[in-house]
């Protein structure tokens, strides 16, 4: 035959495919159960007794709340800036081909991490049993000048001590991974250019590990500014401290600390959106494109169109710390 045989192919366009979306019953289903939960929990919650809700309105603008909140932000300032600055030196020492510095570094490590930061705080509050005073002057020899230890380490000192030496353990781990993440090839060749150790771990190393440095770090922040409540065992007074002093002498233990629970939400989440816009700024040249912003991600949400996953979000949010 000279023509093909068509058969029953009809001519022209095809019809359009009629295409039915994959039903997923056992999500409505969780959906119905999460539904259901949360307003049981809505009903509990309003017609609980217990949770009254002028204490709790009382307690959010408390002054000595507001005054603990400012403590327990300026301990967690200071002692991040305390253990991100130890870190990385304690990084460098334990990286270092020097097998003194290497091993003071990890001897300090081993102390810090192996002791709860609990016992550490109240170990720096009672540092004048140990030394009454602490002087300077020539080793073994006569003294320039001498203080009294409990007015040179008051509490606020000794809180902070506590919390930034503790710090500095763990980020010397977290800054040690970020630099051996980078490979080992980049140093030599800035070696080979003259570049000396010094400014190749500030030029080209560490630019590279703060794409694995920052996660765990804005982790360890929010888990510094919860782990302050645990100076309340050296009678300082912030954010918790305030409100445990509150209920003791009123008696409203659930309201105060609910209110307290409410600050502590409200600053972790502004941590959060910070850290979320740090690891998108690190993770320029790394990814082709970057992750949405939360603004972009509910736009999207609102629009009805998937937001796709970045890369970032592996590492991005998840809580880090337990150092107590």
């Amino acid at each position: 035959m000279n023509e093909t045989d068509q058969g029953s192919v009809k001519p022209g366009r095809p019809e359009a495919i009629k295409a039915v979306p994959v039903r997923h019953p056992g999500r409505w289903a969780g959906v119905a159960v999460i539904a259901v939960l949360a307003a049981m929990l809505g009903h509990a919650i309003a017609t609980n007794p217990a949770i009254n809700w002028t204490v709790i309105g009382d307690t959010l603008t408390n002054p000595t709340i507001i005054h603990g909140i400012w403590v327990t932000l300026e301990l967690t300032a200071l002692s991040m800036l305390m253990g991100v600055v130890g870190g990385v030196l304690l990084a460098i020492m334990r990286l270092s081909a020097n097998p003194v510095l290497s091993a003071t570094a990890w001897v300090y490590i081993w102390i810090f991490r192996g002791t709860p930061v609990l016992v550490q705080l109240v170990f720096w509050n009672s540092i004048g049993a140990l030394w009454p005073k602490l002087s300077i002057g020539i080793p073994f020899g006569p003294e320039f000048w001498s203080e009294n230890s409990n007015t040179l380490i008051p509490v606020f000192t000794a809180a902070l001590l506590g919390l930034g030496l503790n710090e500095a353990a763990y980020m010397a781990e977290i800054v040690r991974a970020g630099i051996q993440s980078v490979d080992e090839g980049q140093t030599e060749a800035a070696h080979a250019l003259g570049m000396s150790r010094a400014a190749t771990m500030r030029r080209i190393v560490l630019p590279q590990a703060m794409r694995v440095i920052i996660p765990p770090t804005g982790n360890e922040t929010i888990s510094m500014l919860k782990t302050t409540s645990l100076v309340q065992v050296i009678a300082l007074v912030e954010l918790f401290t305030a409100g445990h002093d509150i209920y003791a002498r009123t008696f409203q233990t659930i309201p105060v600390l609910i209110a307290v629970s409410m600050y502590y939400l409200l600053m972790t989440s502004i941590l959060t959106v910070g850290q979320y816009y740090i690891e998108r700024h690190y993770a320029r040249g790394a990814n082709r494109t970057l992750p949405p912003t939360p603004i972009e991600r509910l736009a999207r949400l609102f629009r009805g169109k998937p937001v796709p996953p970045a890369k970032s979000d592996v590492v991005t949010g998840a809580e880090g710390g337990g150092h107590v």
